[in-house]
Order: structure tokens, then sequence, then C-alpha cells
């Protein structure tokens, strides 16, 4: 198996302490570590701590928690459900965890490949503005330019950039790396457990993130955002399923195992009962009420409901928790929750950019008059791609191709552009489910769904959906005067506080 090259030691690269004592030098050397950094295991490395960063508490918590697709009724995990936060370190995990892990982990690949391996080069460039993006996503201004450059330029207090310099950065990261992969050189091979080496498809990767990032800029800089779109159509982006951007699991060791099932199992589904839910989740009302009225049968390999012990997918049966409780309802066995025979799949995939998300790219680009495709095509095209895309969990999540058909055929792109655009919105709430962060990020971007904010005495927010994350308290004591300076740029360290590109 492929994640037989997951062997931790091998990639932890450390560095041997030196004694001042004579005959004690062997003492001081770990006979496990190596002395010398090994691309080829540190990049895996970087892909699945990437993806194992803080999932729960950022996407399900936090994310998923202010757009309403999962709910909970206790108040510690309620940072997103209702805009709580009174303890734990939900609202920064994913700062303090993904520098020292991914961002050090691609950093350092990136530093002891030659300039002439060119695509293990270029894929790794294209790989930390993936971590990078989803960083400056969630706080705005992070530290970019100078991170983890603690080890190769001794600076321990890197600077905050500001998120529109990092954008640009990024953007030129993409457009640079796409260009310069080759299909005759060299590249990580069975090492890459997206896409094994395959020139091509990092190259639509490149540019499928490119038009994320694009598109991301819509409401802020809408000249610049238009440009950067076009660039990434032209250069070749994912519309296909055989495309996707996917990181497989097996079961066995916690290591190979998909990370978000194992989260969720471990926090709140692990009793399998409907009742037990250590963190009290369930899926959401407005989640679960929007799937159940437009008839979408992604509902039936979402959502199960305890019934008689066993799980049930049955339409009928299938009731959202409200969001903002504050105890456990009575009826609190009869919501629903994420289905085993899917979702809490050891097995299971996580799809890091999907045709289905592009494609509604294209028919949001065609709708504001930057694409020359058919934006009810595109349109079409995501909601098919969206639930072929559930197969990949197993038997459980296949939806028969005449239930597709029936969908697109209920759901055509039309109207006006407004109303385009919110079909569009609501297509990006269902097709990303489990990506949280994506879903929070779109919503920012384009408002919809229209989501009724709760107001909860004792939230932080005002009753406001929260708009990003909080930095830690460790970088106001080891990083004071550069988290001053972009909080005196971007805002107060508050998550009603806007990012560059959450442009009111």
């Amino acid at each position: 198996m492929r994640f037989n090259f997951l062997i931790y030691t091998a990639i932890a690269a450390t560095l041997t302490m030196q004694s001042c004592d004579k005959g004690f030098e062997d003492m001081n050397v770990n006979p496990d570590a190596s002395t010398n950094i090994v691309p080829e295991y540190m990049f895996s490395k970087s892909l699945l701590d990437a993806l194992n960063n803080s999932w729960f508490a950022t996407d399900v918590l936090a994310c998923s928690g202010s757009m309403q697709q999962f709910a909970t009724y206790k108040d510690v995990p309620g940072i997103g459900d209702k805009y709580y936060f009174q303890q734990g370190t939900y609202p920064y995990d994913f700062f303090t965890t993904g520098y020292p892990n991914a961002v050090n982990e691609i950093s350092t690949v990136i530093n002891a490949l030659d300039a002439s391996e060119t695509n293990k080069l270029s894929i790794s460039r294209i790989w930390r503005a993936f971590i990078m993006s989803r960083l400056t996503d969630l706080y705005g201004d992070i530290p970019y330019s100078e991170a983890a450059k603690g080890y190769t330029g001794n600076v321990f207090t890197p600077k905050y950039d500001a998120q529109q310099a990092i954008y640009a950065d990024m953007l030129k990261e993409l457009d640079e790396s796409a260009t310069a992969l080759d299909a005759s050189k060299a590249t990580f091979g069975p090492g890459d457990y997206i896409y094994q080496g395959n020139v091509s498809r990092w190259k639509k990767f490149a540019y499928s993130l490119m038009l994320r990032l694009g598109m991301r800029m819509s409401k802020v800089d809408a000249a610049s955002s238009q440009a950067w779109v076009q660039k990434a159509i032209a250069g070749g982006v994912i519309t296909d399923d055989a495309d996707i951007a996917t990181m497989k699991y097996t079961d066995g060791t916690a290591l190979n195992r998909n990370p978000r099932a194992a989260a969720l199992i471990s926090n709140d589904y692990g009793v399998a009962d409907g009742k037990s839910n250590t963190e009290g989740g369930k899926l959401a009302q407005t989640f679960i009420n929007m799937l159940k009225n437009n008839n979408d049968p992604r509902l039936n390999v979402i959502a199960i409901v305890w019934k008689d012990g066993k799980a049930d997918t049955t339409t009928a049966l299938q009731s959202g928790m409200p969001n903002g409780l504050l105890l456990k309802p009575d009826n609190f066995v009869a919501y629903s929750e994420p289905n085993p025979a899917t979702i809490l799949q050891y097995t299971a995939p996580i799809i890091v950019m999907s045709a289905a998300e592009v494609n509604l790219y294209l028919a949001e680009a065609a709708v504001r008059g930057w694409y020359a495709g058919d934006a009810a095509a595109s349109f079409a095209n995501a909601i098919g791609a969206s639930m072929r895309n559930w197969a990949k969990f197993g038997a459980a999540g296949v939806i028969a191709d005449s239930r597709i058909t029936a969908y697109q055929a209920a759901h055509v792109l039309a109207g006006t552009n407004a109303q385009q655009l919110e079909m569009i919105g609501n297509e990006y709430y269902v097709s990303l489910f489990l990506d949280g962060q994506q879903i929070h990020a779109n919503w920012r971007r384009l408002g919809y769904p229209a989501i009724t904010p709760v107001n909860i005495p004792g939230n932080i927010t005002g009753g406001s959906i929260p708009r990003r994350l909080l930095y830690p308290p460790s970088e106001e004591s080891v990083n004071a005067a550069s988290l001053q300076e972009a909080v005196n740029r971007q805002g107060a360290n508050l998550m009603t506080t806007r990012v560059w590109w959450d442009k009111e």
C-alpha cells in the first residue's frame, strides 16, 4: 500500500544536539533521526498534515456551525453554532497546528529541492499556495513571506503580510508553477498521494486553485478577479471526474484512516445510537431543510436517523436540529446525523478539489460575463459531478443516474443575474459539504444561502455570523509587534472583523 511511505521517523528531519563533554556525543545522537531532509518523504507528510489540520474544530464546529450545517446544544463547542467562545482553542487551532506542521514541512521541501527538479519544485509551490490560502482565508493577514524561516533565516518573529499582498503572491506562484510543469521530468511519483505524479493533473489543479482564488476577489477587486479567472480558465481547469484532486485512505492504523471520519467518530458519533453524542452534535435544521425542500437525493447518502437501533436514510425521517440550543432537546435522538455508511467510513476519501466546485465557478463566471461558456450547462455539470462524488464513499453513496437527471431538470439555472447567483451560492453550500472552509468563504463572498443568525445570550459577535477566526494568544506573547501591525491594518482580532476580500 502506498501509505507504507508514511514512516514518520523517516520523514521528520531533526538536528542533533552537540555535547560539551567529550565522550557523550553518542548519547546525544538519536539513531532513528535523519540529519538530512528527504523531500519525497516530507512532501508526503505535508499532504497528510494539510488535510488533517484541526478539521473538527475548524470545519465542523466553527465554519460548518456558522453555516448551519452542523449544530450542537452544548456551549463549549458552540463557536459556530451560537458564536460562543468561553474556553478551548477552537478559534486558533488551525493557526497553531498549521504553521509547525504543513507550512513548515512544505517550506522545508521547497528549500531542499534543487532548481533543476522542476516538477517537484512546482508541485510543492502549488501545494504551499493551497495551504497558505486556507490559512489566510480563515484569519486574513498572516505570516507569509517570512513564515517557516526560523531555521533558514533565524526569523522567529515573522511579519504579518497584508492579505492583498498574499493573494498577489499566491496567484503568481500558481501561474509560474503551472507554466513550469514538464511531463518529461521526474515527479514525486507514488509519494504524491493525490495525483501519483501526474503532471497534467497537477497543472489543472493549479489553474483550478487559481480560479478559486481569482473568484474570491470578486467583491473587492472585480477587474483583477476577472483577469485571474480568465487566465485560469484559459490554462485548463478540472471539469471532469477523472481529474479531481482526491486523497484516498485505507483502514487499519490511525495514520491511514480518513481523518475526517476519525474526528467525527471520536468526537461525537462513536457510540452510534443517536443519543450519546459527546459534543452534542447533529446535522443542522437549515441544511437538512434545504435538502428536503429541494427533493435532493444527496440527503439520503449524507444523513441518517437512528430508529430501532438502525441507521435509517428514509427522507421523511430526516430532521435537522436547530442551531443555538442551550439544553439537550427531549427528541435529540430523532435528529439527523452523518451517515455511518458514507461519511463515517475510515476508507472514505477527501476530495481536495472537485469538478463540482470548478463547474460552479465556471457557471458564476459566465453569469458575470467573464466566460463565454454556457452557465446553465456548467451548473448542471456541477450538480452531476457533486452527486457522482458520493459514490467514492462506498456503495451507500451511489445515486442513481435517473435521480441525478431528474434533479438537474428540476433545477435549471435561469432568471436574472441575481437569481442565478443565488442558485449558484446555494449549490456551493450543498456540493462542498464537508469542506466547511470553502462553504464559509463563498458565503462571505456571495451572501448565499440566506442564513438567519442566532443571537444567544453571551455570544461574542452581537448575533452576527462570524467572518473570520481569531489569532492565538501565543502570538500576543511571542510575536506581539508583528501581530499588532496586522491588527492596526486589518482591524481588531474579533470574529466580526472582515478580511481584505470580504468587502461589504
